[in-house]
């Protein structure tokens, strides 16, 4: 509880009415107002820890009256209501600073936990509320490139959060580990982290693994299983891989984020859990939306808070920080004297572009270590294949022929011939790359992809 009222601003009497009645039987003491402008007045005077938001208001948009509340105390935990209809408003208010969201219709637990959670939060960052983290302070990250500072930044403010966290990258650039920094700088570091990999399990046994099953509901059921979402209760649920589930679990899915109730295969009766969501994928998500592979109103519901984890190939110096403490690690575990790389290796391995990224990384150093002995690793000692991946660079797509782009050239052309040339010359420029195109332009992968193939058609 906190000395100060919450303050609800919500346009409906029926449901302030309801929301107030709550929130005092639960011991809250709680301020209202019916519109933005009585909203923030009462902001003014009462500085309230938590704000429930109705982001529909009769005089004002609710997303503008929250960066207002957000300006004037920027460590207020703002909680927003929207309807089913508008989780993209939702989305975009936790991307401008919201603690969480409520989608309309949600029960009464539901509620409650929101703000527990925020005062919980709130709490927790008056005494641990520093502006910055320090890479050291993620103990499993190794690299203190810009890419990565970006990834401790984004972390260190959304684990505070309740809010789901959904992780991009290409296989092995440290998906999970991220997930679990983010678990472990929340305020449910003291409860379960539960990690499934989606992609990992037979799309018929996936539906007990994440919700569980009763003994006897279909055949091997020989006990009774809780499923990782029982599992992680009071904690955090991983689901990586997440674009490898099939529709029908997509569904089901989408029903217990909307009402935190688990149903086991077999059983009766459902039940409440309390968990926070996090998943990654090394697919581009929106591509899977529009292949109708993933569904959209789940991805809006996921895709709060986007984590894009950056393959080596972009972290520069960071991938002879993460060798050096492999090797150190490794030669220890196996009993070798390695101590260094010879800078030939070290050359060899900036130059790299390392498609398993970090996972790739590690095994090279395994693998050295493991058949050699030190104390400097030569290049003659790395893996046979690893000599040859300089020998075959990425393989620029065939745009055909293209005119370098000067500001000159593109005066009298129209706005989709302009756009073609800078897009072309943008990926000619990363070498072929269509994601680190992508990546500068601040789209998706997919939507290059597309227009390439449009493109294409055309001609």
């Amino acid at each position: 509880m906190t000395d100060r009222p919450l303050l609800l601003v919500e346009d409906t009497q029926s449901l302030q009415l309801v929301y107030e009645a709550v929130l005092r039987s639960a011991g809250h003491d709680v301020v209202s107002a019916a519109d933005a402008s009585s909203g923030l007045a009462a902001f003014k005077k009462l500085q309230p820890p938590v704000v429930l938001l109705d982001l529909m208001l009769p005089d004002r948009d609710g997303l503008d009256l929250m960066r207002d509340f957000l300006a004037i105390c920027p460590d207020t935990q703002v909680i927003v209501i929207t309807a089913n209809g508008s989780i993209n408003k939702a989305v975009a208010a936790m991307r401008a600073g919201a603690h969480d969201f409520l989608v309309k219709p949600f029960d009464e637990q539901r509620f409650l936990s929101a703000i527990d959670n925020a005062l919980s939060s709130k709490v927790r960052n008056g005494t641990d509320n520093r502006p910055g983290h320090d890479a050291l302070e993620f103990a499993d990250f190794i690299g203190d490139s810009q890419p990565m500072r970006r990834v401790y930044a984004k972390i260190n403010s959304v684990a505070r959060s309740m809010a789901t966290v959904f992780i991009t990258g290409e296989s092995g650039t440290g998906k999970e580990i991220c997930a679990q920094a983010v678990h472990d700088h929340s305020s449910r570091a003291d409860g379960p982290f539960v990690p499934l990999n989606c992609g990992a399990i037979p799309s018929e046994l996936l539906e007990s693994e994440v919700f569980g099953h009763v003994m006897g509901s279909f055949p091997g059921a020989i006990s009774d299983k809780p499923g990782a979402a029982a599992e992680a209760h009071g904690g955090t649920l991983f689901l990586d891989e997440i674009c490898g589930l099939d529709l029908n679990l997509q569904t089901k899915l989408l029903r217990f984020l909307q009402t935190s109730t688990i149903q086991p295969v077999g059983a009766t009766r459902s039940r409440k859990v309390n968990v926070r969501i996090i998943c990654a994928t090394n697919r581009d998500p929106l591509e899977e939306v529009r292949r109708g592979r993933f569904r959209e109103d789940l991805y809006y519901r996921l895709h709060v808070v986007p984590i894009h984890m950056p393959p080596l190939r972009d972290r520069g110096s960071d991938v002879l920080a993460i060798a050096d403490a492999a090797l150190e690690r490794f030669a220890a575990e196996e009993g070798r004297t390695f101590e260094a790389l010879d800078p030939d290796v070290a050359s060899l391995f900036r130059r790299l572009t390392w498609p398993g990224n970090v996972r790739q990384l590690l095994n090279v150093i395994r693998h050295v270590v493991v058949l050699n002995d030190g104390p400097v690793v030569t290049r003659d000692m790395l893996p046979f294949e690893l000599h040859h991946e300089l020998e075959h660079p990425e393989t620029p797509p065939d745009l055909g022929e293209r005119p370098r782009v000067t500001l000159d050239g593109l005066i009298g052309r129209t706005l989709a011939e302009v756009e073609r040339m800078v897009i072309e010359e943008t990926i000619a420029t990363h070498g072929g790359s269509i994601p680190k195109a992508a990546r500068v332009l601040d789209v998706s992968p997919s939507t290059l992809y597309r227009k390439i193939d449009s493109w294409k058609s055309d001609s």
